[in-house]
């Protein structure tokens, strides 16, 4: 008998083990990625850019609150938010709360289909399925129906009234303390098919300091875009890094058509003739339900932006 049902149940434990780690420990295991990228003009002094991203908020994640909190610690010259606030519709106070202190800062944001729309329970072997067949949120799919609508317009209110520059669609600008100017190109989510490139397109702004392009869901019909006008960074989320990943191997989905070779952190893309720096974060969050990561800890960024070589 213990030959015989020895291997399944040593493979049993260790799959409950798995999943114990990835729900009761990595997933509250909040980390800082520090990025440095070359994209300012010859002897402009370095920037920092805070990058938060899919933060996907439910009520009572008091942990995930006081570490956002925290962030501000850090004192950014400015803050990036790339959406997926909201994982709750009533969260909205709690994500208020956690981003408050960094809302002292120049800052701009998009929003992501889950600051729009309530998450929908559905089983996680569909993301592995929806990529073999080349389908990505409405990119493919039918329209989502029976979801719960998110009071996103409470958020934006918020946020614009702390001095953030919404992006959903749209150009803005920050001026920072010591008048350095930073032009921002944002599109609303591509992955419920809210982009509308030719409200914002035209390239970068030739009066300002920097010129950057934010959106939340790293297409490639976008990247292409940003690219091929000449954006020197573009700044996404959404991807969760890929959530649950393979040790030694990295993730097995996107949520999107971007690779897995660039599901998180710093990359490149080419379009057009011309080349972009790409950082894609993986977020400091999950769908409530799905609260789990493995190999992918929850995280934001710092990025040091210093001249260019």
């Amino acid at each position: 008998m213990r030959a015989r049902y020895g291997i399944p149940l040593g493979i049993t434990a260790v799959g409950a083990a798995g999943v114990a780690y990835a729900a009761g420990f990595e997933v509250r295991s909040f980390r800082l990625r520090r990025v440095e990228v070359p994209v300012l003009k010859p002897g402009a002094r370095p920037l920092r850019v805070l990058q938060v991203s899919d933060v996907h908020m439910v009520r009572g994640q008091d942990k995930k609150r006081r570490w956002l909190q925290s962030l501000a610690g850090l004192r950014p010259d400015f803050v990036i938010n790339t959406g997926d606030n909201l994982s709750d519709p009533e969260a909205v106070p709690d994500v208020l709360d956690a981003l408050g202190p960094l809302l002292e800062f120049p800052g701009a944001y998009v929003f992501g289909s889950n600051d729009y729309y309530g998450p929908k329970l559905r089983n996680p072997a569909r993301y592995l399925v929806e990529k073999a067949r080349g389908q990505h949120g409405l990119n493919g799919n039918a329209p989502a129906r029976g979801v719960i609508h998110n009071p996103w317009e409470d958020l934006r209110d918020a946020f614009d009234m702390a001095g953030w520059t919404g992006l959903n669609n749209a150009r803005g600008r920050l001026k920072l303390s010591d008048g350095t100017e930073i032009a921002l190109t944002g599109l609303d989510d591509p992955h419920i098919k809210r982009d509308r490139y030719g409200m914002v397109s035209g390239g970068p702004s030739s009066d300002a300091d920097l010129s950057l392009a934010v959106v939340h869901a790293p297409y490639l019909r976008v990247l292409d875009a940003f690219a091929a006008d000449g954006y020197p960074l573009i700044l996404a989320g959404h991807t969760h890094g890929g959530q649950l990943c393979v040790p030694f191997y990295g993730a097995l989905v996107t949520n999107c058509d971007l690779d897995t070779r660039r599901v998180k952190g710093l990359s490149t893309h080419r379009a057009g003739g011309h080349h972009a720096h790409l950082h894609v974060s993986a977020g400091c969050g999950t769908n409530r339900y799905t609260p789990v990561r493995f190999a992918c800890p929850p995280e934001a960024t710092l990025l040091t932006l210093t001249p260019r070589r």
